[in-house]
């Protein structure tokens, strides 16, 4: 009889497509199947010609990109000597995590899907599209399609006789069990702040920790938005990077939230432990050191503050002692129980830590070997470089608006990197964050005599401060910035550095003050009353045009001097704009 084992393999920005990977892993063992759940660049691509059937989980990113732990895996299987029939022992199914409101939705998922197709797989399924849009996410497409996919599976590889499926009432055992040390081991040293002379090139597995050498609110006291221009000093760590890279920052939880999840579910926070694999092949996880202290682990690696998504509840069911919370958690788990989870959970924002106060009973009662499963790590955050190296060496400056807004909960909520950066003082001694650099989607143009049209509002301008002080201190002029915000007074960021480079005709500068005057004015007004400039740059001098942000506006300005200016139709502006990407004349990029 055919071997009966499945891999599991994702590519995930945010853990959604890694926490649906695992959830397929679980349905796989309760088949009995063995099974493997791996990140698609952990796992070797030599080897996918000998495996039987995969079952590919991806997101997309950004412009339609493969999200960062995939790519290596991508541009090995679009290589073009890969022969014909080089998969065609391979059963696969592949499920994309999209959102609709993004033009190349689920883009990766649908060429995924068509290459493995290329090179002689056979599909047990068509491709399942899932979208964020819908009301209930993307289990709207998962729940039917899992059901779908597991009727194939089985009737290719049925169980073996006298074996049943382990039944939902039973809890699969742990990935890790969490064994404690005597205690009176001596404490790790705390690694992540050490700071440590880098081994290596900086990266997720080996951040460089560097010192905040300034944090400067720019927003004025009374405005209701506080933005942060925050300064790090990388000496020493071989970091190099230009103007449209981006870089990710660790965060961590702070430590009365920290305090309060040990009080709640008994943990010494001082208390040491190693973890063991239950399976043999499982590796550890890279970020956590061994042996560590919970504290750490709860500091460092487990994210308490993010939203908990329908998986959290499921495992947490098996724990309850209490019926009304047991049959509340299983109402959660359940396809049924979507809609209230998401006003439980999604709508208000409730985080992880806020769950478990309110189940009280059986956060006491979670073992801790579970504690891994239960809650995902915490991921790094990426921002917009907002300085060159040319002007500020050594140093990497992002513009960072500090997340806090309300919902119907009592307490404002606040986002985990933003108010845990905004909260460092570097007069209070040595500040130290883990962070590396990587690529952005931004390119600027190396031609010295080509203008460049930048269109940034809010903290969107910050890889536009990056690539103006490059070109700057390149002595380039033909900058031409589109910078919108409230008002000037209050939240005009870094407006005596741009005013300094219009007096020495570096930059000409077109701004937009949306509250200062009855009239809302926005940046689509400022592009469109300049609509003449912009045509001749385009026409005449092969400018490039940046855009930040998900910006409708804009885009929609941008096409009506296409128009008015260069006279084409709807249709034919349409089609410019996006030779003009083609070619990358035109760049978005879609967060910052």
């Amino acid at each position: 009889m055919a071997e009966r084992k499945i891999l599991v393999l994702f590519g995930s920005q945010t853990g959604n497509a890694e926490d649906t990977a695992e959830r397929i892993g679980r349905g796989a063992k309760r088949r009995r199947l063995d099974c493997r759940v791996e990140a698609l660049d952990s796992y070797d691509v030599a080897k996918l010609i000998n495996e039987p059937l995969v079952v590919f989980v991806c997101a997309t990113t950004g412009q339609g990109d493969p999200p960062d732990n995939m790519k290596m895996f991508w541009r090995f299987l679009f290589r073009k000597n890969l022969p014909p029939n080089s998969l065609c022992q391979l059963d696969y199914a592949v499920l994309g995590l999209g959102d609709s409101s993004y033009p190349k939705f689920n883009f990766v998922a649908k060429k995924l899907h068509k290459r493995v197709l290329q090179l002689g797989g056979n599909p047990l399924l068509p491709v399942a599209l899932g979208d964020d849009q819908h009301d209930l996410g993307a289990d709207a497409v998962i729940d039917p399609w899992l059901v779908a996919l597991w009727d194939k599976i089985l009737a290719l590889y049925p169980l073996t006789p006298g074996l049943d499926i382990i039944s939902q009432d039973v809890c699969l055992p742990p990935k890790y069990t969490l064994h404690y040390l005597a205690e009176d081991s001596t404490h790790p040293d705390d690694g992540l702040l050490q700071p440590t002379a880098p081994r290596t090139i900086a990266s997720e597995l080996h951040p460089f920790s560097a010192r905040v050498v300034s944090n400067q609110r720019v927003t004025a006291e009374s405005h209701f938005q506080d933005v942060r221009l925050i300064e790090f000093d990388v000496t020493g760590s071989g970091i190099t990077f230009s103007a449209g890279d981006v870089v990710m920052i660790q965060a961590q939880n702070c430590p009365e939230d920290v305090q309060q999840f040990c009080q709640l579910l008994r943990l010494d926070p001082d208390r040491q432990f190693v973890l063991k694999p239950t399976e043999s092949g499982t590796s550890l996880p890279a970020l956590l050191p061994q042996p560590c202290t919970i504290r750490h682990l709860v500091t460092h690696y487990l994210d308490i503050s993010c939203v908990p998504r329908r998986s959290f509840f499921e495992l947490l069911s098996y724990f309850a002692t209490n019926e009304l919370e047991r049959e509340k958690l299983q109402e959660f788990s359940s396809a049924g129980g979507q809609e209230e989870l998401y006003s439980y959970c999604n709508r208000p924002r409730r985080t992880t830590l806020e769950t478990l106060w309110d189940f009280p009973h059986t956060t006491c009662a979670i073992p801790p070997d579970y504690l891994l499963d239960l809650i995902p790590r915490i991921r790094p955050r990426a921002f917009s470089i907002a300085s060159s190296v040319l002007a500020h060496p050594d140093r990497i400056q992002i513009l960072m608006a500090v997340v806090r807004y309300k919902t119907r909960l009592s307490k404002p909520r606040r986002g985990l990197c933003s108010t845990w950066l905004a909260s460092l003082n570097p007069e209070q001694g040595d500040v130290r964050v883990p962070l590396w650099v990587k690529k952005g989607g931004m390119k600027f143009p190396a031609d010295p005599d080509i203008p460049v049209i930048m269109i940034g509002p809010g903290t969107g301008v910050a890889p536009f401060r990056a690539a103006i002080q490059e070109r700057v201190a390149q002595g380039r002029k033909g900058n031409y910035l589109f910078f919108g915000c409230r008002q000037k007074s209050k939240d005009f960021y870094c407006q005596v550095e741009w005013e300094e480079l219009v007096t020495k005709g570096f930059l000409t500068l077109f701004t937009a003050f949306s509250r200062d005057q009855e009239d809302k004015v926005y940046v689509q007004h400022r592009i469109r009353e300049n609509r003449r400039l912009v045509w001749e740059l385009l026409s005449s001098r092969n400018a490039h045009i940046y855009l930040a942000g998900n910006f409708p506006g804009a885009l929609q300005a941008l096409r009506s001097v296409l128009q008015l200016e260069g006279g084409l139709s709807p249709s034919e502006a349409e089609e410019h704009l996006r030779a003009l990407e083609r070619s990358q004349r035109f760049q978005s990029e879609t967060w910052s």
